[in-house]
């Protein structure tokens, strides 16, 4: 009798015992989704009262008061007092919650050709240091960007007195093909070799956890958490400079693919057999709007080849003067960038479109001739079209971008466990 009932528990085909674990499961997942959906509504608020927080995410008052108890304890909010009881207004002040800055603190750094630019915040988003550091050479041996990290990072600490035993985690933005969650860096114009394995790099010389990611990828998360898309639960941001990048978000959560090599904006392809790619590869939009493309079409126009920066600077200001080869270098990269956003919008159908990066100086990338492209070539269903917003912000948002990987990094573990108690 016994053996025939060990034999029922253990048979895969059990209805009732593959009920019991769905539903223990589905419990696990709903607990755990209670708890990131209030913590996302406090950040996403700044500071939200508890009636609120049952209002933004739809959980009970109940579950609400339970799931922020638990938050408290594990010392990740806390309350912030607004107001005294008066005589017209008897009972408990009003209490509004608030991400704990003192929970966390985190580095972000972007990784770029000519400079390291990182930032420390606190677990709330607030900004404690700043700093950019130039890069001695590009590309490189990736033993030796990890030497300059370490340098980097070391006088950040020491110069706005911040401890580097204090940093709970780190978060680098590098441009290419990464593989976060393996921690490697799959091909990026950064090194000097292919399939870098990064993390272990990393891991041998900070004690805290590294994350990383495609740069472009953190200019979304960045918006997502401090920016533009805070309180937008579906939206693009693009990035135009070096390369083109794209970040996607869906309901509130970055898309990267199921090999972490989604939305490679820069890669999609405009023309067969067109021109050449940073990636080795013909006829990607990159290869027509990226900087690195118009500076082989600024050589020709100004001569002699110079630097980047003044290439595209004296390009720019020739355009604006007349000159008609550079007036059509940047009509053409407008139309090309047009039409791929038109592509963006077909495909996704999102609520905001966010442009920045350091091409977005030169407003033939974004004026009304290149989103009157997209707009032509988007579907015609109905009169509405995407918000588009340029946000100007500088190397500075992907550092952001980089610390809100960390700090997105760091609060899954300090929330395992939370809200599943009876």
């Amino acid at each position: 009798m016994q053996a025939e009932i060990n034999s029922r528990i253990d048979w895969p085909g059990d209805e009732s015992l593959n009920v019991k674990s769905d539903i223990a499961r589905q419990h696990t997942q709903d607990a755990t989704s209670n708890v990131e959906r209030v913590l996302g509504a406090i950040r996403a608020e700044g500071t939200a009262a508890r009636i609120d927080l049952a209002r933004l995410t739809g959980i009970s008052p109940a579950t609400v008061t339970s799931v922020t108890a638990e938050l408290m304890q594990a010392g990740l909010i806390e309350e912030v007092p607004v107001g005294l009881p008066t005589e017209t207004r008897r009972g408990r002040p009003r209490v509004l919650l608030r991400i704990r800055g003192a929970a966390h603190r985190v580095i972000g750094a972007k990784l770029s050709d000519r400079k390291l630019t990182a930032t420390i915040l606190n677990f709330a988003g607030d900004k404690l240091a700043e700093g950019e550091y130039p890069m001695p050479t590009w590309p490189n041996q990736p033993q030796s960007v990890v030497e300059h990290l370490v340098r980097a990072f070391d006088d950040l600490c020491e110069r706005f007195g911040i401890p580097m035993a204090e940093i709970s985690g780190i978060g680098l933005g590098i441009p290419g093909f990464v593989d976060g969650p393996a921690g490697r860096v799959l091909w990026s114009r950064a090194f000097d070799q292919e399939n870098v394995d990064l993390g272990r790099l990393l891991k041998a010389r900070f004690s805290c956890p590294v994350f990383l990611d495609n740069d472009a990828n953190l200019v979304a998360m960045a918006e997502l958490w401090f920016g533009l898309g805070r309180k937008v639960r579906d939206f693009i941001a693009v990035t135009l400079e070096s390369g083109l990048g794209m970040g996607i978000v869906i309901d509130g959560a970055l898309y990267r693919g199921s090999r972490r090599r989604g939305a490679e904006f820069g890669h999609t392809k405009v023309a067969l057999d067109g021109a050449l790619c940073s990636c080795g590869q013909r006829g990607c939009l990159e290869a027509y709007v990226a900087e690195y493309a118009l500076v082989r079409e600024a050589d020709l126009v100004l001569g002699d080849p110079v630097a980047r920066e003044q290439s595209l600077d004296e390009l720019y200001i020739a355009a604006k003067q007349g000159n008609a080869r550079a007036l059509e270098i940047f009509s053409r990269a407008g139309r090309m960038f047009g039409l791929g956003l038109a592509n963006v919008v077909n495909i996704f159908d999102p609520s905001l479109i966010v442009l920045s990066g350091t091409s977005m100086r030169f407003d033939y990338l974004y004026d009304e001739n290149v989103l009157a492209s997209m707009r032509e070539n988007m579907i015609k269903v109905t009169g509405d079209t995407p918000e588009v917003q340029i946000h100007k912000s500088g190397d500075l948002l992907w550092a952001q971008g980089a610390a809100a990987l960390a700090l997105d990094g760091l609060t899954e573990p300090s929330l395992a466990g939370l809200g599943q108690a009876d």
